[in-house]
């Protein structure tokens, strides 16, 4: 049986010989057996989960507490529609982990458990795999993210509980040395990374603070403080809060009760909490 840890080179070794000129030899059932795993994942991604009144589960524990407030708390057709980009960028996130897992195999590895439904403390949620008996989540990254996983430092940079879904779905198999195998979806490579065991919360203490803090009528604390732009004295979202749909209603009290103020940059939207200077570009807000 293989090992975990030398999995990204295996699948490099596996698939060096298409440099060579020579031909990776895959058998009709590898191919129709990939075909349909594609099929799937098409499926899956054309039936998107209903937004709006959301559950907790084991792909969202992590997230941060006010964010996860909102999310519970507010209907479907509150908050910030998703724009079709979005989507698109979800549909190469399911078919490249499909690829992942092709490769994984190719290179002698054991996939098992795909999409197990795992619960701990009522929490349910369903896991990318098992890899040679550990657990392991498959990601999909840009080139700005997957460094997170080549270099180890998800732990300081965790703003979607990656780490917090680790360890529940290992806490489910009562298992403890898995990790993410990511893909950078820019230039193709792999990198396999293996948290400490400090790394990761404990789980279960996670989930009573979760729990305890969605009974409370009014939400938690922000989830990032807002960061200067520039020299000017101007405060903007951090790029944690960004890409969340509630950051209008989230932030409705910043410039003295108006809401944020939105700018055209050429680098792309900035969502200003404090102005200062007015910023020398297009203003978009409604």
């Amino acid at each position: 049986m293989k090992k975990l840890n030398t999995l990204v080179d295996d699948i490099y070794k596996k698939i060096s010989v298409l440099g060579e000129g020579k031909p990776l030899k895959l058998s009709d059932k590898v191919i129709d057996d990939f075909g349909e795993s594609m099929k799937e994942a098409l499926r899956h991604w054309s039936t998107p989960l209903k937004r709006g009144g959301a559950t907790l589960r084991m792909s969202n524990i992590g997230r941060p507490n006010r964010q996860l407030w909102y999310d519970i708390k507010t209907k479907e057709q509150e908050g910030e529609t998703l724009p079709p980009s979005t989507f698109i960028k979800f549909l190469y996130g399911h078919l490249l982990e499909e690829v992942v897992l092709l490769l994984v195999r190719l290179a002698g590895h054991s996939v098992t458990d795909e999409q197990k439904n795992v619960k701990v403390k009522g929490i349910e949620g369903h896991m990318d795999c098992i890899i040679d008996g550990e657990v392991v989540d498959i990601k999909t990254a840009s080139g700005y993210a997957f460094k997170k996983f080549k270099d180890g430092t998800l732990r300081e940079d965790d703003p979607f509980g990656y780490l917090a879904q680790l360890a529940g779905y290992e806490k489910g198999n009562g298992t403890s040395e898995g990790g993410f195998l990511a893909l950078n979806k820019e230039s193709g490579e792999l990198a396999l990374y293996i948290p400490e065991e400090l790394d990761k919360p404990n789980i279960t203490t996670k989930i009573n603070i979760v729990k305890k803090s969605l009974l409370k009528k009014a939400p938690p604390d922000l989830c990032y403080q807002p960061v200067p732009e520039g020299m000017s004295g101007n405060m903007k979202l951090p790029r944690g809060c960004v890409f969340c749909r509630h950051k209008l209603e989230c932030h409705k009290d910043s410039n003295k009760g108006k809401g944020l103020r939105i700018f055209q940059y050429a680098k792309g939207l900035t969502y200003l909490t404090k102005v200062v200077k007015i910023p020398n570009v297009k203003e978009i807000t409604n």
